[in-house]
């Protein structure tokens, strides 16, 4: 996956907001930690994997990536806004642990890199969302080719006044 295409697209969209929505000097770092973990919440939700309560299951796969793939602008946007774009090495591991428990942990990353965003809690994170996407069945080429999907959704959201 070409990580510095991700994020020199990332970068000119987080720019195009700013400048449409006059952010220029704002401090967004917390704002874009809490927007990752409502994306998260929102994949899970999708998932149902929690919803022991219920018998329905997984939304539509493309639902589920759409979802998936929101948190991967949040996730570059926090590594523009911290200078971390030297990133370059994603892995995907395979778990043993649930949906659940993979979630959980997730957010745990997300808080930590919150804490204390550094290059190794950010390559942390991306590793998490890497085990997430392999516990989801993406491969990198879908969620490259999501993204760049949804990337273009974004820029026409801003100019309908979304």
């Amino acid at each position: 996956m070409d990580m510095n295409k991700l994020f020199h697209m990332q970068q000119e969209l987080d720019s195009y907001i700013q400048a449409q929505h006059d952010l220029s000097g704002r401090n967004l770092f917390e704002d874009k930690v809490l927007a990752l973990l409502v994306e998260l919440s929102e994949l899970a939700n999708e998932t149902r994997c929690f919803k022991f309560w219920s018998i329905k299951g997984f939304s539509e796969r493309s639902v589920v990536l759409e979802e998936y793939v929101d948190s991967i602008h949040f996730l570059l946007s926090l590594g523009i806004v911290k200078n971390l774009t030297d990133f370059n090495e994603w892995n995907f591991k395979t778990s043993s642990d649930s949906l659940t428990t993979t979630f959980l942990k997730t957010n745990q990353a997300v808080l930590e890199f919150g804490q204390r965003p550094e290059m190794s809690t950010y390559i942390g994170l991306w590793n998490q969302y890497g085990t997430l996407a392999e516990k989801l069945g993406f491969s990198l080429q879908e969620i490259y080719n999501a993204y760049i999907e949804k990337n273009e959704k974004n820029y026409e959201r801003q100019k309908t006044g979304y």
